[in-house]
């Protein structure tokens, strides 16, 4: 039997443990391998660091920039008084791509270490392994958006003094979104590494579709590119955490970017099938 046609054979193992019992599996044996494996490692942690930092700062930079704004002479700049939530949410643009580096390299790793090959031996079922590996990122990138969303939001207000605004409802509805966001790019980044295993193709791949495509097609000037940008992943994803689209409602550009999402996961798993390792 090859190694591309594993994920059609029933649930016991090729491989076994060191007493000979079987290794293959169920789903929360998976699950929890992936977990262990995600937070053993460094470079999850320096990553996670390297989030808090980046939204610090970040949401740091966008106060500052609006309590400017508001106070220059310019009435054209100002921005007025502003949600706290939507701080978090401008904070995304950049705080996004530490997380999916994360999501990115619990794949990735795998692959140029050749640890992928111990991993199939002990979850042979590969359709089970994407799934577990997208259940567990998508828990670390949903969880830690949510965090640090509220923790940049509510460390701006004493910043914002008079031109921030908290009201409960829409803070919660706007670090949710944030959270929600960070859930789908990176299982999104997943099944892109998947499909890609090498690092620095993934990472060209996803910067280009979540970044350099959506803003050359917007500064085109061309009604049709500017329409195809507005069904980008990360634009959808903009216009439900911003609850702004001139092209459709909030809720479809969270549909959007989770049809991306599930079409990556889709790719990723045809070519694990196709794949000898």
């Amino acid at each position: 039997m090859t190694a591309a046609t594993e994920d059609r054979t029933p649930g016991t193992s090729t491989g076994g443990s060191p007493l000979g019992t079987p290794t293959g599996g169920r789903l929360p044996g998976a699950v929890a391998a992936e977990w262990t494996k995600a937070w053993t490692v460094r470079s999850t942690w320096w990553t996670l660091f390297a989030a808090a930092v980046l939204m610090g700062l970040a949401c740091l930079q966008l106060t500052i920039f609006t309590v400017n704004a508001n106070e220059n002479d310019d009435p054209a700049d100002d921005k007025g008084v502003v949600g706290i939530g939507t701080i978090a949410i401008r904070a995304v643009d950049l705080v996004q791509f530490v997380l999916i580096g994360l999501a990115m390299l619990l794949v990735t790793s795998e692959y140029s270490t050749g640890t992928i090959r111990a991993t199939l031996q002990w979850i042979p079922r590969r359709g089970e392994m994407l799934v577990a590996k997208t259940l567990v990122v998508a828990v670390i990138g949903g969880v830690t958006g949510t965090v640090l969303a509220v923790a940049g939001s509510l460390g701006s207000l004493p910043l914002l003094g008079h031109w921030g605004e908290f009201e409960t409802a829409a803070w919660l509805g706007d670090v949710l979104a944030v959270g929600a966001y960070m859930t789908l790019i990176c299982v999104f980044s997943v099944g892109v590494a998947t499909v890609l295993p090498s690092a620095v193709g993934t990472l060209i791949v996803l910067f280009l579709v979540i970044m350099v495509a959506p803003a050359s097609l917007q500064a085109s000037n061309i009604t049709a590119f500017e329409r195809v940008a507005d069904f980008m992943p990360a634009v959808a994803g903009a216009a439900f955490m911003r609850g702004e689209s001139e092209t459709y409602p909030p809720a479809l550009g969270l549909l959007i970017l989770a049809a991306w999402a599930a079409a990556a996961l889709a790719a990723a798993h045809t070519a694990l099938n196709r794949r000898d390792a």
